[in-house]
């Protein structure tokens, strides 16, 4: 049986992609149906990339000694706790209010759903660890040889985050938005 946990998924399965073959990517901005709901769903999944890559680029600027500690610390907690508090409250309307409702519009799809809720809860894990990476660097400002090697651990650390969130969004929307497209969004508040 097919791993489908976050950590080892490549995709949804086939099944789960009926809906994106008949609403690819590439017309999803053309279609009628492309409405508030979708643009404000995607934009949000468009900011926790951008947090994340603007954290990336602060932790390669501190490592390669091009960004001052403070201004590093004060970035990392700024983005990092819109990142953090973002992702949570995200989730959590989608896990009580919008994958109930989604799921129900068509059986094809709805395990698919089950797959992204679990997602969920694999990705607090993944934000516990985040926290606590960005945390023990930021308490080594003062030293720099520690600062350096806390950096190193932050970064990979944000490397791992941004892997595993790429996939659940991506599978998000692959999911998501092709259900929007089919069946609207007048029932979801959108």
């Amino acid at each position: 049986m097919e791993d489908l946990t976050l950590e080892h998924r490549t995709g949804l399965p086939d099944a789960l992609r009926v809906l994106l073959e008949a609403y690819p990517r590439q017309g999803w901005t053309q279609d009628p149906g492309f409405d508030g709901l979708i643009r404000f769903w995607l934009d949000r999944h468009l900011m926790f990339r951008r947090l994340l890559a603007e954290m990336q680029t602060g932790t390669e600027g501190l490592l390669d000694r091009n960004v001052d500690p403070q201004a590093f610390a004060k970035q990392v907690s700024r983005y990092g706790g819109m990142f953090v508090n973002g992702l949570h409250e995200h989730h959590t309307i989608e896990d009580t209010h919008y994958f109930p409702k989604l799921q129900a519009k068509d059986s094809r799809v709805a395990r698919g759903f089950d797959i992204l809720d679990a997602d969920h809860h694999a990705l607090d894990g993944h934000l516990a660890a985040f926290v606590d990476s960005a945390n023990g660097v930021l308490t080594r400002l003062n030293d720099r040889a520690a600062l350096q090697d806390g950096a190193a651990v932050f970064k990979a650390s944000l490397n791992d985050m941004e892997r595993l969130l790429n996939r659940h969004l991506s599978d998000e929307e692959d999911l998501i938005v092709p259900v929007i497209l089919r069946y609207g969004s007048s029932d979801l508040g959108g």
